[in-house]
């Protein structure tokens, strides 16, 4: 039976982090949904990443909750909210740059495997291991770079290199954080025609700075100003709130 086209995947509920005295994120709620793209945007200091960093176990929540795919996952460790379901990039690329594109998506699909640390096998004969290696490598448009040296690929590949890591474990929801950083419009282009193809799939969660990206892509924004959520909506009424264009895009 197929899953509804526009499930909730994860929800956040009045998530806080409080560091010391300081509310880097404060009573913020939000769903995603498959085949949405939800962008989170703000200045710098908003609270973005450290919500980001909730919502996969990076850092535990003050209080409030998150749900993902109908588990509470509140409080548990990133590996473990990642074998539930979730996959996520980082604002600094975080990929192994000595190997190869293939071996570093083989890696990643290779810690889904039951015996994954089973040292008496080997991973390169698992049948399973290396098609979810080929088909997250095809998804993100490496085919033709297999065998490079991840350090040696340009910035938008190794962005795209690190997205199709994140693929291999087969999530339902993903958190790309800053994902056009640093690129050129070529390769900004295809990191956007990546997201376009990967939307139905998956409940994509978007923080990024290129507003034309975020405005073209996403299908709810969310927007944060000093750890809290001054507004969400469609992209036509975040664009038309005067307390959005004053705290934020005004500045653009």
């Amino acid at each position: 039976m197929s899953s509804p086209a526009h499930e909730v995947l994860l929800s956040a509920r009045k998530l806080t982090k409080r560091f010391g005295g300081l509310a880097a994120v404060n009573d913020v709620s939000l769903d995603l949904l498959r085949n949405h793209i939800h962008a989170v945007i703000g200045p710098n200091g908003a609270g973005k990443s450290t919500l980001t960093n909730l919502l996969s176990g990076d850092l535990p929540p003050s209080s409030g909750s998150v749900l993902l795919a109908g588990h509470d996952v509140t409080g548990w460790n990133p590996e473990k909210i990642s074998r539930q379901g979730l996959g996520r990039s980082y604002q600094k690329t975080n990929i192994f740059l000595p190997f190869t594109v293939w071996e570093n998506v083989r890696l990643a699909a290779q810690s889904r495997q039951p015996q994954a640390l089973h040292w008496l096998h080997r991973a390169t004969d698992s049948i399973a291991v290396n098609t979810r290696t080929e088909r997250a490598i095809e998804l993100s448009g490496l085919q033709n770079r297999i065998k490079a040296i991840a350090g040696t690929t340009s910035h938008g590949e190794q962005r795209q290199l690190e997205i199709a890591m994140a693929l291999a474990t087969d999530p339902q929801v993903l958190l790309l954080d800053e994902p056009l950083a640093g690129m050129g419009a070529a390769e900004a282009e295809r990191m956007v025609a990546l997201l376009v193809k990967l939307k139905p799939d998956h409940a994509i969660l978007l923080v990024e700075h290129d507003m034309d990206a975020v405005f073209a892509l996403a299908d709810q924004l969310t927007v944060m100003v000093d750890g809290q959520v001054i507004a969400s909506g469609t992209p036509a009424a975040i664009r038309a709130d005067a307390g959005v264009q004053a705290a934020y895009l005004g500045e653009h």
